[in-house]
């Protein structure tokens, strides 16, 4: 029988990770939009003689952006990029509690990000900062956004952590293993059939 803590837990951090692929989506959308504002501004420039005059500035906002709000839906996920030759050759209890340790300084450096961040913002804030550019764009507006999107994974770092430990804890190291583990074959496997099925407006 499952634990109600660790139930709650798991609901929290399913939560959680529904906005963060939210964030995650809009993130991919802002890459599109990014990609298609530099074909017009070249094609404006090119063709039209005309052009934003604020491009480079823009875009670097949106990427920066971008990074920032996919970090936590690519936790969620399992997506880093991990080394994990050694690790997997473990017994599944130190297995586990390695893969919490890591996602317990993930966690260290993350919150010395986000109140980096906060900290840029509240200059930004303070001195009234703008741009160089043509748009005197506020710049806590994209500080703020990215500030956000950084912030949204600290706190997924926290419910995993919770989830995580409760799970060692209670003596279940499978299950943190599945939670922080490196994707499987199987998993890889699952999402590319996900997208196929998505591709063909969904399943029969």
């Amino acid at each position: 029988m499952q634990s109600p803590a660790l139930r709650a837990a798991r609901g929290l951090r399913v939560g959680v990770a529904w906005v963060a692929a939210v964030m995650g989506y809009l993130a991919g959308w802002n890459y599109v939009a990014c990609a298609l504002f530099i074909t017009f501004d070249i094609v404006g420039r090119s063709a039209l003689g005309v052009s934003s005059t604020a491009t480079v500035e823009v875009t670097g906002y949106m990427l920066a952006v971008g990074i920032a709000w996919g970090l936590a839906h690519t936790l969620a996920r399992r997506a880093h990029i991990r080394v994990d030759v050694w690790v997997n050759r473990l017994p599944l209890r130190i297995r586990a509690g390695l893969h919490l340790l890591s996602l317990l300084l993930l966690g260290g450096f993350a919150v010395f990000c986000a109140w980096a961040a906060w900290e840029l913002v509240d200059e930004s804030a303070l001195f009234d900062a703008h741009d160089n550019s043509a748009l005197r764009v506020p710049l806590v507006i994209p500080q703020g956004l990215w500030t956000a999107g950084i912030l949204a994974f600290v706190v997924m770092i926290l419910v995993l952590a919770l989830e995580s430990t409760l799970a060692l804890v209670l003596g279940r190291p499978e299950e943190l293993d599945r939670l922080l583990g490196s994707r499987t074959l199987e998993d890889e496997t699952a999402e590319a059939l996900e997208a196929v099925e998505m591709a063909r407006g969904g399943p029969a």
